[in-house]
């Protein structure tokens, strides 16, 4: 048996045609499926449009705000899409989405408006007690089959993704010379343009989301989290190495796309903050810089140097991993910010002290001379006190037998 993709017959014919006869075989099984469930929607369509759209209106149970904040242009997609339906129930799918196309603004209102709808349905539910009891007894039809509104004010969205992977089947199927084929193409170029307009939508809202929960995590308002073009990125523990002194204080970080957020737990004796924070100093990202300063190998955490325009922070973990996260969202973060410069920096050592140079030996008084003078300058000593409370919080988690004797040659 060969497998070889050469023609079979004579002037290979007969591969041609079985390539052709599987090609319509695919178109045809997916044009039976597109048509069927383009009937399924239109029927569902016409659910919303005559049970509420319609009787909401004219019962005025609502007001008209409250109505097109809720369905939106839901009765326009419905309008559309009949004429849809009758194009491909005649076997015309490239004519008919290409008539579609143009009319796909509808569309782009309503994913646009999709988020606000369902909060603008929760709070008529809350409220209107007369809306409530109109939308139990709509859904107790039996045309609903158990259709709760909610799902079905979902289906124009999750439609579009349907006719996404239809189209790209039909196109991938349909010979280029064929009429349709070129219709098939431009109409898989429009619906993909509503697709990334609604995984966009679904972007932002889930980022305005996260921004609300931070904002309710913080004690008071004098915090703001929600800015235009913000967005959040992780958050997490980490120990704020001070400059001088013993103990590491552990800090609640938020990251965002341009600001470190550090804020500390509310004391549990405050019954109604208790499980929030209270937000201590906000740092830009802009101009910033960030390096590792410990934790480049395969150990137990390490330390990061975060610099600011107007602060410095020293920030530890004991965990390698979320110390190699910190270090790429941060790095990425500022990254995004400053494109044009070199803002991330990862050193392998300590900066050594300089050596001395021939002409300040010949300088030098030679009675001054001492040798093996340890150093003794302040971002020396401050550098010292740093790899202590580093080598301390190590030694805590890893092995009892790592120690270092001199954390001076250390640092030499």
């Amino acid at each position: 048996m060969s497998f070889s993709p050469g023609p079979s017959g004579p002037n290979g014919g007969t591969s041609i045609q079985e390539q052709r006869e599987r090609w319509e075989r695919k178109r045809s099984r997916t044009a039976r499926e597109l048509v069927q469930t383009e009937q399924r929607y239109c029927q569902q369509l016409e659910l919303v449009t005559t049970y509420f759209v319609e009787i909401l209106k004219a019962k005025g149970t609502l007001k008209q705000d409250m109505r097109e904040g809720i369905f939106s242009s839901i009765k326009a997609i419905h309008s559309v899409n009949q004429s849809l339906l009758v194009h491909l129930e005649n076997g015309y799918f490239g004519r008919g989405f290409d008539q579609m196309c143009p009319h796909l603004h509808h569309y782009n209102t309503y994913v646009d408006n999709i988020y606000n709808g369902r909060r603008v349905l929760g709070i008529q539910l809350k409220k209107n007690k007369a809306f409530r009891r109109f939308k139990k007894l709509q859904e107790a039809r039996p045309e609903f089959n158990n259709h709760k509104l909610e799902d079905l004010l979902q289906l124009p969205v999750q439609r579009i993704d349907q006719y996404k992977h239809f189209l790209q089947d039909l196109a991938a199927n349909t010979s280029p010379d064929n009429p349709e084929f070129q219709q098939l193409s431009r109409a898989v170029t429009a619906v993909d343009e509503v697709s990334q307009r609604i995984q966009n939508n679904r972007r932002c809202h889930e980022n305005h989301l996260q921004l609300c929960r931070v904002q309710k995590l913080l004690k008071g308002r004098k915090t703001k989290v929600s800015a235009a073009g913000r967005w959040y990125i992780r958050e997490g523990w980490l120990k704020v190495v001070p400059r001088k002194g013993v103990d590491a204080t552990p800090k609640m970080f938020f990251l965002f796309s341009d600001m470190l957020l550090q804020a500390k737990r509310c004391s549990p004796l405050q019954f109604t903050n208790r499980d929030k924070f209270a937000g201590q100093r906000a740092f830009p990202l802009q101009d910033c810089a960030v390096e590792k300063v410990f934790g480049h190998t395969r150990s137990q955490g390490g330390l990061l140097s975060v610099t600011f325009p107007k602060a410095k922070l020293l920030l530890m973990s004991c965990n390698q991993e979320d110390l190699n996260d910190w270090y790429q969202s941060l790095s990425s973060a500022i990254g995004k910010l400053q494109p044009q410069q070199t803002v991330v920096h990862q050193r392998d050592e300590l900066c050594r002290r300089p050596l001395r140079s021939v002409a300040d030996d010949h300088n030098t008084p030679s009675g001054s001379r001492k040798r093996n003078k340890k150093p003794d300058s302040k971002e020396q000593e401050d550098l010292t006190q740093i790899l202590n409370i580093f080598t301390k919080s190590f030694c805590t988690k890893a092995s009892p037998r790592y120690e270092p004797k001199n954390t001076q040659m250390l640092l030499c």
